[in-house]
C-alpha cells in the first residue's frame, strides 16, 4: 500500500497534543512510542492474530521506510515532519499518520490521523468494537500522552480532538 492508497481511504478522526520538546526530539520519541504501543508479545499476538500483512516488527528502527512495526509498514518517514504508517488485515485497511509542527519556541504539535476501511459485515464488526467502543481513541490518546511525557515540562500540554 502506497501514500495515494492511504488517500483513497476514509477518514476516521484524528487527536492533536502539543509537547514540550523540538521536532527531532519528538521524533525520536515517537519512535520509542510505536515499539512500546506497537510491538512486543501482546501486540505482536493480536497483529497475527488478526492476520495483519505486517505482523512481525522489523527491528528496533521503526522510522524507517518499509520498516514493519506491529501490523504496520512505514511508507513515508519524513523525519521532524511527517510519519505514515500502513497497513491491512483480515477486517480492515487503515493508515495511521503522524504530523509534526513547530507549536513555539521549544513546542512540537503532534496530530495523529486515522484512516480506514473496514469492509463487509465482518469489518462492521470489527469497526464496532474497535472504534464504536472507543477503545482506538484510549489507544490513539495513551500514545500521544506518552510522547508529552517526554519533553521538558513548562506547563500542561493541551490535548484536543479535532
Amino acid at each position: 500500500m502506497d501514500t495515494a492508497e492511504r488517500l483513497a481511504l476514509p477518514f476516521v478522526d484524528a487527536h492533536t497534543a502539543e509537547v514540550a520538546a523540538d521536532a527531532g526530539t519528538v521524533w525520536q520519541t515517537l519512535g520509542a512510542a510505536l515499539d512500546r504501543s506497537f510491538s512486543g508479545g501482546r501486540s505482536t499476538a493480536v497483529a497475527r492474530l488478526l492476520g495483519c500483512a505486517d505482523a512481525a516488527p522489523s527491528g528496533p528502527r521503526p522510522l524507517v521506510r518499509g520498516a514493519t512495526v506491529g501490523g504496520f509498514r512505514v511508507t513515508a518517514a519524513d523525519p521532524g515532519r511527517e510519519l505514515a504508517l500502513l497497513g491491512r488485515h483480515r477486517f480492515s485497511t487503515y493508515a495511521l499518520v503522524f504530523r509534526l509542527e513547530e507549536a513555539g519556541e521549544g513546542r512540537t504539535r503532534v496530530r495523529a490521523e486515522t484512516w480506514a476501511r473496514f469492509p463487509g459485515p465482518a469489518g462492521a464488526v470489527y469497526r464496532a468494537l474497535v472504534i464504536g467502543t472507543g477503545g482506538h481513541r484510549v489507544a490513539v490518546r495513551r500514545m500521544l500522552t506518552s510522547l508529552e511525557g517526554r519533553g521538558e515540562p513548562r506547563d500542561r500540554p493541551r490535548r484536543r480532538r479535532t
